[in-house]
This record gives C-alpha cells, sequence and structure tokens, in this order.
C-alpha cells in the first residue's frame, strides 16, 4: 500500500499541539471536515473517540494508528499528524505518542479496513522512515516524506 493512495496535503499537520488524547482526537475530526467536505467534526470525533474506548490504537514506539470505520464515499482517508510533545495515549507499551496516522475507512470495506492498517503498521516498522517523519517541521516536508516525495 502507497500512504500517497489515502493521504492528501490539507490532512498533514507537522509538530502541533496535542494536549490529551481527547484533544488530540478532536483536532483529527477538525482535520478530516475540513479538508473532506461533507464529514461532520462532531460525529467524526464520536466515532473515533468511541472506537478508542474498544482499545487503544497506540501500537507502540511512539505511534498511534486511530482509525474507525465512517461514510466516506467510498474512499479511505488517512491524516498524519506530529505533535510538538509526546501525549499519553493508552499506548500498548505505555510509552506516549508523538506520531499519529489517522484512518476513517468505508463503513462497508470489512478486508480493506484490515489490510490498510496492516500494511501502515508494517510500513511504520521502518525505524528510518519513522525518523524522518518525526524530522519534518513543516507540514509540507511531513506531507512529502509520509506520501514518498522525497
Amino acid at each position: 500500500m502507497q500512504i500517497s493512495t489515502i493521504l492528501n496535503a490539507k490532512r498533514t499537520r507537522a509538530k502541533i499541539a496535542g494536549g490529551s488524547k481527547k484533544r488530540l482526537i478532536e483536532t483529527l475530526a477538525g482535520i478530516f471536515s475540513e479538508s473532506d467536505t461533507g464529514l461532520d467534526q462532531t460525529e467524526l470525533f464520536q466515532h473515533i473517540f468511541a472506537r478508542e474506548r474498544l482499545g487503544s490504537t497506540g501500537i507502540g514506539g511512539g505511534i498511534a494508528i486511530p482509525h474507525c470505520r465512517f461514510n466516506t464515499e467510498g474512499a479511505t482517508l488517512c491524516a498524519c499528524v506530529t505533535l510538538e510533545e509526546a501525549i499519553d495515549f493508552d499506548a500498548v507499551d505505555s510509552k506516549p505518542v508523538d506520531l499519529i496516522f489517522a484512518m476513517l475507512v468505508p463503513e462497508n470495506a470489512e478486508d480493506e479496513h484490515l489490510q490498510t492498517l496492516a500494511a501502515l503498521a508494517e510500513t511504520l516498522q521502518r525505524d528510518d522512515f519513522v525518523k524522518r517523519l518525526r524530522n519534518c517541521k513543516t507540514d509540507e516536508e511531513l506531507f512529502n516524506v509520509a506520501s514518498g516525495v522525497n
């Protein structure tokens, strides 16, 4: 899976304030609703937060992949965010999170959902890639690195 197929520059933010897990999810919902016309921010927040209550999507190593099913008109959407300061995310390794890839997957895309999550998690196992993402200072730089432009 190429991250560039699900991520766009409008959904990429470098070095933002995280605050708390709840605040970050609110921010992510805002990013999706601002960049994708027709997505309701409050409804997005509720879906992502409800999924997070089922179990943390903090996969370890300071990385989280919050996700949920949502009516995205058939498209999987991704947002990429790095934080100024890591926040507690109840990750599996109990380490704070500073790199987030959030995903919205179509409500009826069960297999695609799991395959996309697995591919993204595998990509985030590459230490060199993760280090480059964390070193990005601007939204544009983060988008270019995340999507494989440079």
